[in-house]
């Protein structure tokens, strides 16, 4: 079955947070479909990176917690999300790299995944990465 929906962020955050009287049920019993089988959903890389940095600096949520929700829902096979087997390694980074934001998680392990072994940034905390060389423009 091809996706014919694609989620957005609010819908996303509503199932995790269960905050919302209306939405939250809905989303709720919308997310029970897709783990079921019967409703495929498209998700993207923006909605993610939205979900994750809401939650963690408009609610407060701690990382783990942000991991441990996210992820069986990533994984679910009724979720369409181009490359989506990559964000196992960008929790992981994440979460072991207080200092990182969760996007240069991702662009950390998107650079290893590539092979590409330098990053153009100015943003200094990514020297502590060895695995990537961090060069200025």
């Amino acid at each position: 079955m091809e996706p014919d929906i694609l989620l957005d962020t609010n819908v996303l955050l509503r199932h995790v947070l269960q905050d919302h009287a209306d939405h939250s049920p809905r989303s709720l019993a919308f997310f029970e479909l897709v783990e079921q089988g019967e409703q495929v959903v498209r998700l993207v890389d923006t909605v993610v990176f939205e979900t994750v940095y809401t939650l963690e600096r408009s609610y407060g949520v701690q990382r783990q917690e942000i991991s441990d929700v996210l992820q069986p829902l990533l994984r679910l096979p009724g979720v369409v999300l181009p490359g989506k087997r990559i964000y196992g390694q960008v929790f992981d980074l994440w979460m072991r790299e207080p200092s990182l934001s969760f996007a240069d998680s991702y662009h950390l392990c998107m650079a290893h995944q590539l092979g590409i072994s330098k990053i153009m940034t100015f943003d200094r905390k990514l020297n502590r990465h060895p695995a990537v060389e961090r060069i200025e423009p």
